[in-house]
């Protein structure tokens, strides 16, 4: 790989199910992705996440410990990714690591955001120059930090194109990610439209929790559990009530908003819901993503495809129930566009660090809201 310009993204998300280690190919600026897999946290680690996402006593040095914790189960990714290869760490340009979210809001007169995982131990340990702290940059000018994946959809998923032959080809297209928390980029097909991008609220953040709670799994395999239950009406229109579907973009979320003390609480509030089995609990909850997801496409006009990547791909049951949703806008892995959905995200942070080191804005202020575009992120070197 000797023409090579080799970055590794690390990204763990909502649902802490994992670090999604990516080794992209910058060679002359174009995305190639080489390789992506999941390293497992250590369970306990994965435990203390959990709970660092609802506040606790003690939780600042909680926290502080977690920081470097989650830095070692990093640079543990970085390693196994770099042996898979026979790669050593002068092959490598640089690592952008998103860290591990526990909390984000926006909303607040003093927004902030903020991800753990040391960059300076990761540095120091891989011997690798760390790009790190994306988000921050972003709200500090007025945006709401995420989703900060667009701008990498664009550059490796847009149809359109400069070739004016061409463009009368293009599609209008959105891509759908389903993580813990789902959000869309709009790519439309004319150059004269802004690219768009927004959370659309729950991911596979609700169905997990409560299949963890109830069934002691961490997710719900293709579904099947969701698939041997109901949809509640009622609990449905209480969900998709949530005053946060309802507002406008730019906007963002996360499990400090939708989490199961929320969905207790309405539980809680009509004996009707009390009543309600689990498992139909969970294929509502199912419907919950799917409807609100479908809820943000239908307001992108001329939208003539979807596209899934995310854990939530993998969902069969959930595929199903969206492209159903979805009438007659087909709707597809971005394995079809040639990235397998399990690796974009973690694509996304290598590419970023790419542009931080090259001086090239990472964030979209038609997404995020933010004042003005910016190179994104905090640069740690190893030495």
């Amino acid at each position: 790989m000797s023409s090579s310009q080799l970055y590794i993204g690390l990204m763990s998300g909502t649902s802490v199910d994992g670090i999604d280690v990516a080794l992209l190919d910058m060679h002359l600026g174009n995305s190639k992705l080489v390789d992506c897999f999941t390293h497992p946290y250590p369970p306990a680690l994965a435990t203390t996440l959990h709970s660092l996402c609802e506040p606790d006593h003690n939780e600042i040095v909680n926290l502080g410990e977690a920081d470097i914790a989650v830095a070692l189960a990093f640079s543990d990714a970085v390693f196994a990714m770099l042996k898979k290869h026979g790669l050593s760490a002068q092959d490598i340009q640089a690592i952008g690591s998103h860290g591990q979210t526990v909390r984000h809001h926006p909303e607040l007169s003093h927004p902030f955001t903020l991800q753990i995982g040391d960059a300076n131990t990761l540095a120091t340990i891989t011997d690798i120059d760390v790009v790190a702290d994306f988000r921050r940059k972003d709200i500090a000018l007025g945006g709401q930090g995420a989703p900060l994946v667009p701008a990498f959809h664009q550059a490796v998923f847009s149809s359109r194109t400069d070739d004016s032959n061409a463009i009368k080809n293009a599609q209008n297209r959105a891509i759908v990610n389903i993580g813990g928390i789902a959000n869309i980029t709009w790519l439309p097909a004319s150059p004269q439209q802004p690219v768009l991008g927004f959370d659309t609220g729950p991911g596979n953040v609700l169905m997990d929790a409560w299949c963890k709670q109830h069934k002691n799994f961490s997710f719900d395999e293709n579904g099947m559990w969701a698939n041997q239950g109901r949809v509640d009406e009622d609990l449905l229109t209480a969900l998709m009530s949530h005053p946060y579907l309802s507002q406008p973009y730019p906007k963002s979320t996360g499990r400090e908003i939708f989490n199961l003390t929320w969905l207790n609480q309405i539980l809680a509030s009509k004996r009707n819901y009390q009543v309600i089995d689990p498992v139909d609990v969970q294929r509502t909850l199912l419907a919950f993503t799917a409807e609100s997801i479908c809820l943000h496409l239908n307001q992108l006009e001329g939208l003539e495809e979807v596209y899934i990547c995310g854990g939530g791909a993998r969902n069969t049951a959930l595929m199903q129930v969206l492209q159903s949703a979805c009438n007659t806008i087909p709707v597809y892995s971005t394995e079809a566009l040639g990235i397998h959905p399990d690796s974009v995200e973690a694509a996304a942070f290598a590419w970023l660090a790419y542009a931080h080191i090259h001086r090239i804005a990472g964030n979209m202020p038609s997404v995020t809201g933010a004042r003005r575009s910016a190179v994104l992120g905090g640069f740690y070197p190893a030495a």
